[in-house]
């Protein structure tokens, strides 16, 4: 793999306003491919994100991760003399990532027209929960609330039980990577234009465009898919069945797949059944199929379950813990086992880079930034250029 070769993005500045995970998400997945992000934090705090979940040397290990390759600029977006400096730096930059709720950014005296009106090639993303217009603009809106009104949380439960969160903040990233394709999108259609735009991404509509056919489902049929536990409702068999020291999931959804499974536990009168030979007799019939399927699985141990429906080429895999995770052999020759050394000469394991590029791959090239790292290099390029005009 070549070290030295420019990364896709480089040559892309982005100037990083948002806080805490969806914002900064998109623009840390931008710096990983090369963009030069500078992310401004507010004196003192910094990020809040600094502070969450566990810390090491009084700094959260997941910082490390949210913000690498970036640059850290200290500046209270509260003082006109701060503004100023943004507008500036917003003048230099491809991208300027925000999420504030709507009205947030104008509040500072950055509304994205006077900025695009000073640089008319600036993509200016906005991530808020429910997006830059409609009746709920103004309220306020995180990830779990985004994912609720999504139609996520309404089927992540067992059925009749009250429903839980997936375990991650994932209404907020799947919000960030829509923020990335967008700002890619406008991105290459600024070579045809010459012009940014804005790219509205609301934290809800994120959730719901992962909702597969929820909507036309309910239109065609007026049915409402309700919780189905580790179930996959409508394709049979997919589940999770219990073993004698965990549980395993299968996937023998598919028609030669269904058969292999059958063969594989020995009940090929199941996988022989010319009623069963398509999805939707299947589905008529999932209970008793896995019926079958757990009364194999359950006298065995995950791991001879595993041998077995490898060898018939049947989709299936043990729940990780992040503890399978670092120790798997497959993850380490992804390259997604990476590791840092901090400041104090410590290793940290942290997550490598997707997507894989074979030519052009991204790369670690910095720590996260302690608070305000970088100031004075960034306001030391703008001294030398004259202020813009402000009007």
């Amino acid at each position: 793999m070549q070290t030295d070769t420019p990364l896709p993005l480089a040559g892309l500045k982005v100037l990083e306003l948002g806080q805490l995970i969806a914002g900064p998400f998109a623009a840390k997945t931008l710096a990983e491919f090369g963009a030069d992000v500078i992310k401004i934090e507010a004196p003192g705090s910094g990020d809040p994100l600094r502070q969450w979940r566990l810390l090491k040397d009084g700094t959260s290990v997941w910082w490390q991760v949210q913000s690498r390759n970036k640059r850290s600029v200290a500046l209270d977006l509260k003082d006109p003399a701060a503004q100023d400096i943004v507008r500036r730096l917003a003048d230099e930059c491809d991208v300027l990532v925000e999420n504030f709720r709507p009205g947030g950014l104008e509040g500072f005296g950055l509304d994205p027209a006077l900025l695009m009106a000073r640089n008319p090639r600036l993509i200016v993303l906005r991530i808020s929960g429910y997006g830059q217009t409609g009746p709920y603009r103004d309220k306020p809106g995180f990830g779990v609330v985004a994912e609720a009104m999504g139609g996520l949380r309404h089927l992540t439960a067992e059925p009749g039980r009250t429903p839980v969160r997936v375990g991650v903040s994932i209404g907020d990233t799947l919000a960030g990577l829509h923020g990335v394709i967008g700002v890619l999108t406008a991105l290459h259609e600024r070579q045809r234009s010459g012009l940014g735009q804005v790219v509205d991404v609301a934290l809800f509509e994120a959730v719901f465009n992962c909702m597969e056919s929820l909507l036309p489902e309910y239109s065609a049929f007026g049915a409402v898919r309700q919780p189905a536990g580790s179930a996959l409702p409508g394709i049979a068999p997919s589940n999770a069945y219990r073993c004698k020291d965990g549980h395993v999931l299968i996937a023998g959804n598919g028609d030669s797949i269904f058969k292999r499974l059958m063969t594989a536990i020995g009940r090929d009168d199941l996988g022989q059944d010319p009623a069963l030979a398509g999805n939707s007799g299947r589905v008529a019939r999932v209970d008793e199929i896995d019926a079958a399927i757990g009364a194999w699985a359950a006298p065995q141990d995950v791991a001879d379950v595993l041998k077995v429906l490898d060898a018939a080429a049947v989709p299936a895999g043990r729940i990780y813990t992040v503890a399978d995770i670092a120790a798997d052999p497959h993850y380490a020759a992804r390259g997604m086992l990476d590791a840092i050394t901090l400041s104090d000469g410590t290793a940290l394991a942290v997550p490598g880079i997707v997507p894989k590029l074979s030519r052009t791959p991204g790369r670690h090239l910095r720590n996260a930034p302690t608070l305000g790292q970088d100031t004075a290099d960034v306001l030391a390029t703008l001294r030398d250029k004259p202020a813009a005009d402000t009007a």
